[in-house]
């Protein structure tokens, strides 16, 4: 009888071991079933709601694959399971790159309509678009009058100029000047040429002593949260 009850325990431990095993494999298919669902709903999503919930998303998914890699042990390295989480993979890293980009397109987009503020003043809406700064628009024609607005409007809104501003002007400035030298083949009459020296003449001190003096506060604010 002694035996008998040691057998049937013996049994009954095997078969709940079995049992236990089944569980265990079978969590870990949902585990990747749970993974391969989870980048389809990632991929179906639209750029603006992706873009917008991105944090959340790639945290979401760094558990979810976490835990179908983790499933590959139970399930015994299963050459299916394993192709379907490499899939998974190939298919995320592709949604994630075109989420950099869109990020990458927004931010520069961005920055481009933070520039054009400075630059629509200094030249008129829309004349300067982006990075482009060759400005093919001004001529011998018109080159004079764009400076005599240039040097206006930095004199009336010098005092409320970041530091950064300040370094889109010069940019501008520089853009212009370049500008200039080739407007001056083109048949710039020397009249406006001189009227133009005079404006810059004007300009570059103040320009530099304004920027210099937007560097000294802004330091001066930094100390001062610092202490």
């Amino acid at each position: 009888m002694k035996g008998f009850n040691l057998a049937l325990g013996a049994v009954l431990i095997s078969a709940g071991f079995v049992s236990c095993k089944d569980e265990v494999k079978e969590t870990a298919k949902k585990n990747v079933d749970h993974y391969v669902v989870y980048v389809d709903s990632v991929n179906g999503l639209d750029a603006a709601e992706r873009s917008a919930n991105w944090a959340s998303i790639e945290a979401g998914y760094q558990l979810r694959i976490a835990e179908a890699e983790a499933s590959l042990v139970a399930l015994k390295d299963d050459a299916d399971a394993k192709k379907r989480i490499e899939d998974g993979k190939a298919k995320y890293d592709g949604v994630r790159q075109q989420a950099i980009d869109e990020a990458k397109a927004k931010a520069q987009e961005a920055v481009a309509k933070a520039g054009n503020s400075v630059a629509d003043a200094y030249f008129g809406a829309g004349k300067v678009v982006g990075d482009d700064m060759t400005f093919s628009w001004v001529n011998k024609d018109n080159i004079l009058s764009v400076y005599q607005k240039f040097v206006e409007t930095f004199k009336a809104n010098k005092d409320s100029y970041s530091r950064q501003d300040f370094d889109k002007v010069k940019a501008y400035y520089e853009a212009l000047d370049s500008r200039k030298n080739t407007v001056e083949k083109e048949g710039l009459s020397s009249s406006d040429n001189m009227k133009i020296a005079g404006l810059k003449l004007k300009f570059a001190p103040m320009f530099k002593w304004e920027r210099m003096t937007a560097k000294s506060e802004e330091n001066q604010d930094a100390k001062d949260k610092a202490n």
